[in-house]
């Protein structure tokens, strides 16, 4: 295997981030299908993409440390074959609590088990241009819903929405079981030993790498950057419909803001092989606060979809650049670990924004005080971020390349 056999991993590793979210975010587009036809709830069936968000947490973190344990081939090669069962078995559920069970949970387990392994097994065949090669696997959540969703769509309207569910879960399992069979290992492991926390190739202490003010630093502004950016996201069609947007054009905001999502992890990677992470990072952070201030003020369609460039840009470049902090500060060997545990309170983050959202327009009528409060949240991950204590590596890695 050359050298660019590598990015044939950031390839698989894209195509696994749309097929996985895409599948999962797709009951956005079964849900009024399946309540007319099953007479369940619409609460009910949206309940499971609570439980995809709560069990994705726990299941990031796991499959993230299996893939440091096992490598990350077998690893997204289970999570290929539970995605498309859950999938099958969801389409065939006969209750309401059978489908919370398969597509909420089952779903949610299976969907979690490629971004950590996958970020792991990009940085470890990326030295150079590693922000933008995990800009690259992260932009297939992108790519999701303009593909999945519409396919979805389609689907649903020629067959109803039980034999959608099981075409893609079958879908699933022709894209990614063979996916799956090319992940490999890099020819030449990355060293760690210029990093604090692998010292003469030893495996660094989980213990003490939690309690590191780097990976408090990262955890929490993971966790503010997802609590800011994931209630006006969920909340943003009924903001623009109320605002007087006719309810499909506001829908298209979406689509918008998943477009400039794409440019924006191309733009903040790119940015930060040059500029260093860090500070982009917390510029990227800065802009998406502004964004989520100025929605204050925009009421018009045109404002909507020229402020949804900037919001969606700069929250779909700065998530990449969690993993690539994770992989400076902690190295290669426990990554999957650490990027899932970073994911597990991401995950916190995204789930507290809707139902937050929610309460406030239940109790104001209105979501000033959503785009205030998150505006602030998004000032405060900003501010979080600038706590990243200085890299060492690469200042250790420069020395020892004078000695040699």
């Amino acid at each position: 295997m050359g050298v660019s056999y590598r990015w044939v991993i950031v390839a698989v590793g894209a195509l696994m981030s749309c097929v996985a979210i895409g599948a999962m975010f797709s009951l956005a587009i079964f849900q009024e299908p399946i309540a007319t036809a099953t007479g369940w709830s619409h609460v009910g069936i949206a309940s499971a993409m609570t439980l995809n968000f709560l069990v994705m947490g726990l299941g990031g973190f796991l499959w993230g440390a299996a893939s440091d344990r096992f490598g990350p081939r077998i690893v997204v090669l289970v999570g290929s074959v539970l995605l498309g069962l859950a999938l099958v078995l969801a389409s065939r559920a006969a209750t309401l609590i059978e489908f919370q069970l398969t597509y909420g949970i089952l779903v949610g387990l299976a969907a979690s088990a490629f971004f950590a392994p996958m970020i792991a097994a990009t940085t470890a065949w990326f030295d150079v241009n590693r922000g933008l090669a995990v800009s690259l696997v992260s932009a297939g959540m992108g790519v999701a819903p303009m593909t999945i969703s519409p396919f979805a769509r389609w689907l649903i309207s020629a067959y109803e929405w039980r034999p959608a569910m099981l075409i893609i879960g079958i879908a699933t399992w022709v894209l990614l079981v063979p996916a799956a069979l090319l992940v490999r290992r890099p020819p030449v492991e990355s060293v760690d030993a210029g990093t604090e926390f692998a010292a003469a190739g030893a495996r660094p202490q989980l213990s003490k790498v939690f309690r590191s003010p780097q990976f408090i630093v990262l955890g929490l502004t993971f966790f503010a950057c997802c609590a800011a950016h994931s209630g006006p996201i969920f909340h943003m069609v009924n903001y623009a419909t109320i605002c007087g947007v006719a309810p499909m054009a506001a829908v298209s905001i979406y689509s918008v803001e998943g477009l400039a999502g794409l440019g924006g992890r191309l733009l903040y990677g790119s940015l930060a092989d040059r500029l260093g992470v860090k500070p982009v990072l917390v510029a990227g952070l800065l802009v998406q606060a502004a964004a989520l201030a100025t929605y204050l003020l925009v009421s018009e369609l045109t404002e909507f979809y020229a402020l949804a460039i900037v919001f969606g840009s700069a929250y779909g470049g700065v998530m990449p650049l969690y993993a690539v902090l994770a992989r400076e500060y902690f190295g290669q060997r426990i990554i999957g670990t650490v990027l899932g545990a970073a994911t597990m309170l991401s995950s916190l983050g995204m789930a507290f924004g809707p139902l937050i959202g929610g309460w406030i327009f239940d109790t104001f009528a209105n979501y000033s005080w959503l785009f205030i409060g998150s505006a602030m949240v998004g000032l405060g991950a900003a501010a979080i971020a600038l706590a990243f204590p200085p890299l060492v590596r690469r200042e250790q890695e420069a020395v020892l390349g004078v000695s040699s």
